[in-house]
């Protein structure tokens, strides 16, 4: 780890705090919906809350997160305030709050645990993807 990266490193782990905390005091099932929605496993969202792990929260997710975490505009202040402190080079320019909607889709069970999440991965990364090409 290098310089700059330790020194960044409780900052990190103070934004991951508050989203943690948050997560925390959301109904169950919300890291799940919050993986669906990057097109992650729910191991990454595992990652990217726990505060142990140095490793940031990629900007393209912030908007995201905070839509399905349901974040208060104050949790939403601290989190982008801690953000800036740890990456001040990559602070967001989020755009006005953007509103995000659920959409079911059904897909074929596969018969397999293993090849269904990588399913569900696939799906969500396409709709990502579709987005921000309509987007922009």
């Amino acid at each position: 780890m290098s310089a700059a990266e330790e020194g960044a490193a409780p900052a990190v782990a103070t934004y991951k705090a508050i989203l943690q905390r948050v997560l925390d005091n959301r109904p169950s099932g919300t890291r799940g919906r919050l993986a669906q929605a990057l097109g992650k496993n729910r191991s990454f969202v595992s990652h990217i809350t726990n505060p142990a792990y140095p490793t940031p929260i990629p900007a393209q997710h912030l908007e995201t997160i905070f839509e399905v975490g349901h974040f208060s505009p104050d949790d939403r202040r601290l989190f982008l305030d801690a953000y800036a402190l740890a990456h001040p080079r990559r602070v967001p320019s989020l755009k006005e709050a953007r509103r995000l909607r659920p959409h079911v889709i059904y897909l074929p069970d596969l018969g397999d645990s293993e090849k269904n999440q990588d399913l569900d991965r696939l799906v969500g990364e396409f709709v990502q993807r579709l987005t921000r090409l309509v987007d922009g």
